[in-house]
């Protein structure tokens, strides 16, 4: 009894000194994370992302292009460098599964891919503080001596804290602990207990304060015409929506899928890399919202128009739809060139744009019959949805919508049809006819 006594308590402890002491560590480390990405969009664009300028669009043409072509050509280098001579990082869900993350090749992995991002590069940053998270949490395990070989328990365990620490990382450098709980336990450990969930939420939490006293807080996306009421119209629009970015997120996923797997090896790096930065600055000429993570592009989802498309000129309202639609057609060609050139990198931000950009697109044109149901609200249903179907995780997709644009909890109810609806949806097309043989950047 009293040896049973013993490892209830050690393990108790663990828990919460990784909630506490690990949680910190990876939210400092997102935080720092997030800073770095401005000073390189400082040094690169001569801004700074920010709720008045969500990309680069006062930022000269020839330095978009430079910067980006730039960005990519020194990263390739260096990937080249870290991948051919050294030992190879390996992915979060291979850290979580047992493989050994090596510690500077892992900061220089995530900071690489920081840079690539502040440089404009079509590429999500979150990977990169999940990586770390994970790095991180194997180490702690080593400390705590959690996950011996032979032992099932300690290893189930060792499993556990990658998987949430990888998440933590995503709530912190988003201040999304919602999401990071849920990344964890939906997608990494697809695996749903009640001491899980309390521990991926804590870490997370932990995660996401520490994190914002290093950077900040503030809304990630300003979504126009944001209300806390939802109507029969707008319910009957998160349905179609649901549809739309079930079908579209699913062809996503199937990109994603087949560039991650068509990646180049060894010196293609070298000259694959700088032609995805010459071809993605050669887009952001005419259309700098391509660039980054895609923030910029949904932003321009979210602010929706002035007003309805019964006092917006008809010019206006087709001009915006034509803008968003070639928007959403870019992000996406430009993002899939960058992965399929041997970037690393996540799509969770580029899939929020695309379905900020086609919820937008659809809400446009509904308001015609609907003017009361808000564009940006659209835009707000059609990143849900469009996250959902392509990663396959609607409780993560619509936590992380949800808890970045500060949206009121009422609106769960619009979000969560559509949410539900394109999870089902993809779920059928990628199991059917688009059923991928690779793996999908997460």
């Amino acid at each position: 009894m009293t040896v049973w006594k013993d490892v209830r308590v050690n393990r108790m402890l663990w828990l919460v000194v990784a909630t506490l002491a690990l949680g910190s560590l990876i939210g400092a480390g997102a935080g720092l994370l997030t800073l770095l990405l401005y000073g390189v969009e400082h040094v690169m664009l001569g801004y700074v992302e920010g709720a008045g300028a969500p990309g680069p669009f006062a930022v000269p043409a020839v330095r978009r292009a430079v910067s980006v072509t730039v960005g990519l050509s020194l990263a390739g280098l260096a990937w080249w460098l870290l991948r051919t001579k050294t030992t190879k990082v390996p992915s979060v869900k291979k850290a979580v599964a047992g493989e050994r993350m090596p510690w500077w090749q892992t900061v220089v992995h995530v900071v690489l891919q920081i840079f690539i991002v502040g440089s404009g590069a079509s590429i999500g940053r979150e990977v990169a503080p999940r990586e770390l998270g994970a790095m991180l949490a194997q180490r702690f395990c080593d400390l705590f001596h959690i996950g011996r070989e032979g032992d099932a328990a300690g290893l189930a365990d060792r499993r556990m804290v990658v998987a949430v620490a990888a998440g933590a990382g995503l709530g912190g450098v988003y201040d999304a602990p919602l999401a990071g709980m849920f990344f964890a336990v939906e997608i990494l450990l697809a695996d749903v207990t009640l001491e899980k969930v309390g521990f991926a939420l804590g870490m997370s939490a932990t995660a996401a304060y520490v994190a914002s006293l290093v950077k900040g807080r503030h809304t990630f996306y300003a979504v126009a015409g944001m209300t806390a009421d939802y109507t029969p119209s707008l319910m009957l629009f998160a349905l179609l929506c649901g549809v739309a970015c079930g079908a579209a997120g699913a062809l996503f996923r199937k990109g994603s899928s087949w560039a991650t797997v068509h990646q180049p090896k060894g010196a293609m790096l070298l000259w694959q890399m700088p032609l995805a930065g010459l071809v993605t600055g050669l887009v952001a000429v005419f259309a700098p919202q391509v660039m980054g993570n895609g923030r910029a592009a949904a932003q321009l989802a979210f602010d929706g128009m002035a007003g309805s498309a019964g006092t917006v000129g008809s010019a206006q309202v087709w001009s915006l739809v034509g803008l968003l639609a070639v928007t959403f057609l870019v992000k996406a060609a430009t993002t899939l060139a960058t992965i399929r050139s041997g970037a690393s990198g996540g799509v969770l931000q580029p899939g929020i744009a695309l379905g900020a950009t086609l919820g937008a697109t659809l809400g446009i044109l509904w308001s015609f019959a609907f003017p009361g149901d808000p564009v940006g609200v659209c835009a707000l249903i059609g990143a849900a949805a469009l996250l959902s179907a392509s990663q396959q995780a609607p409780l993560m997709a619509m936590c992380l919508v949800m808890e970045l644009t500060e949206a009121p909890i009422t609106l769960f109810v619009p979000v969560g049809l559509a949410v539900a609806v394109s999870a089902v949806l993809s779920h059928r097309l990628l199991n059917g006819f688009l059923r991928p043989r690779g793996k999908t950047s997460i």
